[in-house]
């Protein structure tokens, strides 16, 4: 009877079901390894199919997970609110449609697809648990699965000398973000006498907020500035992106990110709710810093991946607008954003990994006279880089508003201002490339294009990558109109999720005290 008792006990604090989806890509990631045991013959037709099931299964499962019952999972460890559910999708859904592009390429480039595989999943893997984590050391462990994978993905093209050195660059700078993190997490074990768990933190940082305090906070922003890659902590992202495999960058630019933007939310608006006005400041400048910067120095661009890396800084940015609103659209706007910006994102590379691996040049001017040729990669990166901009009526357009309109309803003028400003500028970049596609006469076309080969979808890989092409194409020039259900999701995303709630709460009983 006594035994029975503890075992029902254990099973409490377990609540093992609470991390199916992770088991799912578990599963499929060991899969995927032995199969690769069997030769590079049987991974080539095996493990496009796992990794399907597997990622397939998690997104079904996450889908069940929604609006279910709130307990804590492994001790305290792991929570799988609402917030959790839509961020893990978020990653999941970018590690489906990276792996969708990458068959082709990785074949072309002689890697073992298994390999590539298993530790995009492991990446995968990282970044679900990440977004639910709510204890400073699955916090840690989660972030180095992320890390570590991400940095072998980045290098994973070994003949090539860009992608050694975009390797090399991540992992140096990664590992002093992880240095950092664990210096101030252990600042914050202190501070609770022993306790690694964030409602712990929370409750000592209300008690003593005192110098050290401040710093952890410091230390604690400075790693998640790096993983969502805003600035003064962007240095590595336009090397990296530039030098590492494209779908490893897609992946990079959707994946990861969401993972740090979950990690802001649950460690931030969790923990430092005596430091909000001064973490706000910080993020305020963060924010402005990242949408000025990264949308000028785009202008500048000659590569296609380096522009997308310096407009993936400059869309870091928006997102920071819903961040320091700490209102309940704001939250819902990150949501919304972080899903909107997935699938134009993915579509935009999906078109640039096409054309690389039809011409091998990634270079702006190489696309002009493209819809001569290619008319499939003209509109569809025409529609990714509109919805980018924030043209209406594409999905990117509703994303923005939402998050400008939870801006100015919080009165962040300034930020309001600058990400109208900056979007502006970006809508030029973005333009410039479909002018350069679209406008050049036939003898005008460059080089690249006047040479370009026959299309042929017939070659393996490449059918899997119109699938998920023509998808993201559909989703961001459609979802705009159909983007009712995606509100919802967000807004419901915040309701399920009762550490966002709590501050909507503490906010709004601030403003009414100052009232």
């Amino acid at each position: 009877m006594g035994s029975g008792a503890g075992t029902v006990g254990i099973d409490l604090q377990l609540n093992a079901s609470a991390i199916a989806p992770e088991a799912a890509v578990l599963i499929a990631l060991l899969a995927c390894l032995l199969v690769d045991l069997a030769g590079e013959k049987a991974a080539t037709r095996w493990v496009p199919p796992l990794c399907y099931a597997g990622l397939g299964s998690a997104l079904v499962l996450l889908a069940l997970q929604w609006n279910s019952s709130l307990s804590p999972s492994f001790v305290g460890t792991f929570l799988a609110d609402n917030l959790a559910i839509a961020f893990r999708a978020v990653v999941a859904a970018s590690t489906l449609i990276s792996l969708l592009m990458s068959w082709r390429y990785v074949e072309r480039s002689g890697s073992p697809v298994g390999e590539y595989a298993a530790i995009l999943l492991a990446a995968t893997l990282g970044g679900m648990f990440l977004c639910g984590a709510t204890d400073l050391v699955s916090i840690f462990v989660s972030l180095e699965t992320l890390s570590v994978s991400s940095y072998l993905l980045s290098g994973y093209m070994k003949r090539d000398a860009r992608s050694s050195e975009a390797a090399l660059k991540y992992l140096l700078v990664g590992s002093a973000a992880a240095a950092v993190f664990l210096y101030g997490a252990s600042l914050l074990y202190g501070l609770t006498g022993g306790e690694t768990s964030l409602e712990a933190v929370g409750l000592a940082l209300q008690t003593s907020a005192s110098p050290v305090s401040a710093l952890a906070l410091v230390f604690v922003l400075a790693t998640v500035a790096f993983k969502i890659a805003a600035v003064p902590f962007h240095q590595w992202t336009p090397d990296v992106y530039e030098g590492s495999p494209t779908p490893v960058v897609a992946f990079l630019s959707v994946g990861s990110k969401a993972a740090g933007f979950a990690l802001a939310l649950r460690i931030l608006v969790g923990c430092f709710e005596p430091f909000e006005a001064q973490w706000k400041l910080l993020f305020t400048v963060l924010a402005i810093l990242s949408m000025v910067l990264g949308n000028v120095v785009a202008l500048a661009q000659t590569s296609m991946k380096r522009m997308l890396a310096y407009s993936s800084i400059g869309q870091a940015g928006f997102v920071m607008i819903g961040l320091v609103c700490g209102t309940a659209d704001g939250f819902a706007a990150m949501v919304l954003y972080m899903a909107v910006y997935l699938f134009m994102n993915l579509g935009a590379f999906a078109c640039i990994i096409l054309f690389s691996l039809r011409t091998g040049s990634d270079r702006i001017a190489d696309y002009a006279g493209l819809y001569q040729k290619d008319p499939l990669i003209t509109l569809g990166l025409s529609l990714c880089l509109l919805s980018l901009g924030g043209i209406p009526p594409m999905l990117g357009f509703f994303g923005k508003i939402y998050l400008f309109f939870a801006g100015w309803a919080d009165h962040q003028y300034l930020l309001v201002v600058v990400g109208l400003i900056t979007s502006v500028v970006s809508i030029y970049y973005y333009i410039s490339v479909i002018k350069m596609m679209v406008v050049k006469e036939p003898q005008e076309a460059s080089d690249v294009v006047k040479a370009y080969p026959q299309i042929s979808w017939s070659v393996a890989g490449l059918p899997a990558l119109r699938t998920a092409l023509v998808g993201c194409v559909i989703v961001t020039a459609v979802g705009g109109i159909l983007s009712n259900p995606l509100f919802t999701w967000a807004s419901d995303a915040v309701t399920g999720t009762p550490i966002l709630q709590q501050a909507i709460a503490s906010a709004s009983e601030a403003s009414l005290a100052l009232g």
